[in-house]
């Protein structure tokens, strides 16, 4: 499980003490002058900083920071930085409206970043009140911003003492989400934020014949959910290949693609390979295409653990095509990836309205290219971990004006397991407001279109 952050013995700041030990008298120092204490370290709190200040200053992705300050650290202190950045992220709007009236001038962007950690860590994360503050008043003077570590100290004080009477009022769900993200989400938008609210359980997917490690849950579509925070890496057949990770929304589209046995299937975009899992031990011949070296290599790495066979080309999946016409194609296109906030909340505060719109062009382009590859009668599985209508049924409804396209809608029984998904025109769409009382789930969308 992942543990919370780390909480260091704080500095009392009435008394000047740490642990009880007094602090020497202002003036009794070598040189007349006080000694200034050395704030300990502290790569929980330093980790997640850079992160959250990485997301909100510079628009760098969370994974992003991660992996480049992260490298050589303990595997429970990145986890734990994981969780306290993405709270922050998760909770970034409705903190930062409780902390307008606290403060008599806008502090700079470092500081306020800062406090927002503090914050999330005393309403969202349970850390005890004086580590809370400590932890935090401790990290500005390591990072050179010393002279805020009494505002800090008074505002963090402030929010343990009242901080549930300062969020009474605000509208937290519509706070926390961008207000371009609201406006395109519609009527599902509440919804969408409540679920965006909720650290994402782990899901796994099951090689054939294997037994479920013990502790989880089994779902209606078979997959088998485990709680927030549980590592993969610890779990009883991990090494053995017997189950990977992957959301339960996730699991769909291959499903949607209806009997692979035998049949030549060229999964593009293939990285990490769950849906090549999926579709390997379906006993289709699947080609995977991965235009990242890097990402390709982490494809093979995981097929190689579940003991699984596929091809994997490394190349671009708009320019690529396969020596002969093959019976299906599944495209899980590159998107604004808005579906997976629970997990990368930092796509909140990073994707932009332009972005979507640049996306959407690619995604016609692997459809186009998606045509070429496949015989006449052939099917094209379309998915996209997006909410956004741009990047879903409004792709859907493009490439069928353009030609060469019929749409296949999903039936009742092929969604049977998730009804809930199903669009009144027979498409795939979930979000993560659906499955509340089971913990959620990603959002995805998914269309089939048959070549004509």
């Amino acid at each position: 499980m992942t543990q919370p952050p780390s909480n260091k013995p704080p500095r009392n700041p009435a008394s000047g003490t740490r642990n009880g030990a007094p602090r020497r008298p202002q003036g009794s120092s070598q040189g007349g002058r006080t000694p200034q204490r050395r704030p300990a370290p502290d790569p929980t709190r330093d980790l997640a900083f850079d992160i959250v200040c990485g997301v909100v200053e510079h628009r760098r992705m969370l994974e992003t920071t991660l992996d480049r300050a992260g490298q050589g650290l303990d595997p429970r202190d990145r986890a734990s930085a994981h969780r306290l950045a993405a709270t922050t992220l998760r909770h970034l709007g409705s903190m930062t409206e409780l902390l307008q009236p606290l403060l008599r001038r806008e502090p700079p962007e470092p500081v306020r970043c800062a406090l927002l950690m503090g914050v999330a860590q005393l309403l969202h994360l349970e850390t005890p009140p004086h580590a809370a503050v400590g932890t935090i008043v401790d990290l500005l003077r390591r990072r050179g911003l010393a002279p805020f570590a009494g505002l800090a100290n008074a505002v963090l004080r402030r929010v343990s003492r009242e901080g549930q009477e300062l969020l009474d009022g605000l509208d937290v769900d519509r706070l926390d989400v961008p207000p371009w993200l609201w406006s395109a989400w519609g009527k599902r938008a509440r919804a969408i934020s409540r679920g965006l609210h909720r650290e994402a359980p782990l899901d796994l997917t099951l090689r054939p014949g294997a037994i479920a490690p013990e502790g989880g849950e089994v779902l209606p579509t078979g997959s088998v959910r485990y709680p927030a925070g549980t590592r993969i890496t610890t779990l009883e057949g991990f090494e053995d290949g017997a189950f990977w990770a992957q959301d339960v929304a996730a699991t769909m589209p291959v499903k949607l693609m209806g009997d692979v046995s035998g049949k030549t299937v060229v999964d593009l975009c293939a990285a990490p390979g769950g849906k090549t899992a999926q579709l390997a031990t379906a006993g289709a011949q699947v080609v995977a295409v991965e235009r990242e070296e890097v990402r390709a290599q982490r494809l093979e790495e995981n097929i190689a653990r579940l003991k699984l066979s596929a091809k994997t080309v490394v190349a671009d999946a708009a320019t690529w095509r396969p020596d002969v016409p093959v019976d299906m194609v599944l495209l899980d296109a590159p998107c604004s990836a808005t579906g997976t906030l629970r997990r990368h909340p930092d796509v909140l505060w990073i994707k932009r309205p332009r972005d979507v719109t640049a996306l959407a062009e690619g995604q016609d382009a692997l459809i186009d290219a998606a045509h070429e590859m496949l015989k006449p009668g052939g099917v094209l599985l379309y998915a996209v971990c997006s909410l956004q209508d741009e990047e879903g049924p409004e792709r859907i409804k493009a490439a069928i004006a353009r030609g060469g396209w019929k749409f296949d809608p999903f039936s009742e029984a092929e969604l049977a397991d998730m009804a809930v998904a199903r669009t009144w025109d027979g498409m795939f769409r979930t979000h993560p407001g659906l499955w509340s009382e089971l913990g959620g789930m990603d959002g995805f969308f998914a269309a089939r279109l048959i070549k004509v």
